[in-house]
């Protein structure tokens, strides 16, 4: 009996009707010829099954929801500083002087049915974006998923990671509230403080000295087209290169360099991935109405002789506004230039971070004159030295972060101040070459006990 006769005998007998896509396959195959059997063949791409791979789809849905809830909060919203009187519905506010930015904030949030849950499941968002994708890199780092041909990949992730850092800067700045223009004069006097085009670039970007009347609709653009634009197109070509390429796969039976074990896409992957979407969109959702986030009403409005108690960034910008509180208030003359205090923890030590960063993969690999195809990955314990070097990286990064918000600490536990910033600059410089230390001999252990047991 021919495959047709089979099936048909099959739908008879189980009383299963034709798929009504049926058509639409085959005119999909007479009109594109062999593009539909590549379409099958695409359709059963293969995908390992580990946890760690979800990572980046929740970087992947953070941003979906990002652009959703964008949209609605953009129909509120009034890209504007024209100076109004608040009458709204926030008594405490009411007859006080502010920008029509703030204005339209606090009616959004407090007058617009379900404004404030979707203000707020778009900043939770955008935090757990960037924690998604700081995580995803600290993976393929330890895992050495960033060797050949993953180099440019790893190059693309670090990019799309300054971008989101700094649209969500941008987009925490938009309320115009007290504590956002803290957080915008503090990138003013970084922007400025670079030598020779420092100035320049500043008024540019800011629309003249801080503070100028026409910030908020100079970034509100760059925040809600540009950099969403630039993110998307990242992301499509991580997805694109990552398609090509194939995934990474963890060590274990049946797998090497050329060969994936995994679920194939359709159907299986497909009903996995969607459900997942629908997981990240309702823990956020959830986050959004449970856990109050940036309450500007608090705040109110931005003057620039007034700052507000325990002022801190987002999380993804502590470890900068750490590196700004630890470094000694040293201006320094080069040249007839005068480099201020602020240069060097601000700019100088993230172009110190960043660079080696984006140079590991070649780096890396001259090291251990490994140019090689990978496609299986290395567990940590297998690279020992590879290892102790992220944990230092790490701790380096944490000491920051804690640095970032010394005041809160030093006020929640009763401490000094000075003796905590003179105690966090201590571990700035002791703290991550202890941890590496550290790990290298646990990791090292580990790998030749596991060589012994192999032998």
């Amino acid at each position: 009996m021919s495959d047709r006769r089979l099936m048909r005998s099959l739908r008879t007998a189980f009383g299963v009707r034709r798929s009504p896509l049926r058509r639409a396959a085959g005119w999909l195959d007479e009109n594109l010829g062999g593009g539909s059997r590549l379409l099958r063949e695409e359709l059963r791409h293969i995908f390992p099954d580990s946890w760690a791979f979800f990572l980046g789809e929740i970087a992947l849905y953070c941003f979906i929801l990002l652009v959703a809830t964008g949209i609605f909060l953009a129909l509120f919203f009034h890209a504007s500083q024209a100076p109004v009187v608040y009458h709204g519905s926030y008594q405490p506010l009411v007859g006080v002087p502010m920008s029509d930015a703030y204005s339209s904030v606090l009616d959004l949030s407090l007058n617009v049915r379900a404004g404030l849950l979707v203000r707020q499941v778009h900043h939770w968002a955008a935090l757990v974006f960037v924690a998604a994708l700081m995580i995803h890199l600290l993976r393929m780092f330890f895992t050495g998923a960033y060797r050949r041909p993953r180099r440019i990949n790893w190059v693309v992730g670090l990019s799309l990671l300054m971008l989101v850092g700094f649209n969500g800067l941008l987009g925490y700045s938009l309320p115009d509230d007290l504590l956002s223009g803290a957080g915008l004069r503090i990138a003013y006097s970084i922007t400025e403080s670079i030598p020779l085009l420092g100035p320049t670039l500043a008024s540019l970007m800011f629309g003249g000295q801080f503070p100028a009347s026409g910030i908020i609709a100079r970034i509100y653009p760059v925040h809600i087209f540009l950099l969403p634009a630039g993110i998307a197109g990242l992301l499509g070509l991580h997805m694109g290169m990552l398609w090509l390429q194939r995934h990474t796969e963890f060590p274990g039976p049946g797998r090497d360099d050329r060969t994936i074990v995994g679920t194939p896409m359709v159907p299986a992957y497909a009903l996995r991935t969607s459900g997942y979407l629908m997981l990240v969109a309702g823990v956020l959702t959830a986050f959004g109405g449970l856990l109050q986030i940036n309450p500007v009403w608090l705040y109110g409005p931005y003057t620039p002789w007034d700052a507000t108690t325990s002022a801190q960034p987002d999380w993804y910008m502590g470890w900068l506004e750490g590196a700004v509180r630890m470094f000694p208030g040293w201006d320094i003359q080069i040249g007839g230039f005068l480099l201020p205090a602020v240069f060097w923890p601000a700019v100088i030590l993230p172009g110190l971070i960043f660079t080696p960063l984006f140079l590991w993969p070649w780096l890396d690999g001259m090291a251990l004159r490994d140019g090689g195809f990978h496609n299986v990955l290395t567990l940590p314990s297998e690279r020992p030295g590879r290892t102790a070097i992220g944990a230092g990286f790490v701790t380096f990064l944490t000491v920051l972060l804690v640095a970032g918000g010394d005041d809160v600490l030093a006020s929640a536990f009763g401490l000094s101040l000075p003796v905590l910033l003179r105690t966090l600059q201590v571990l700035f410089f002791v703290a991550p070459p202890i941890v590496a230390l550290f790990t290298y001999v646990v990791f090292r252990r580990r790998a030749q006990r596991w060589l012994a047991t192999e032998r």
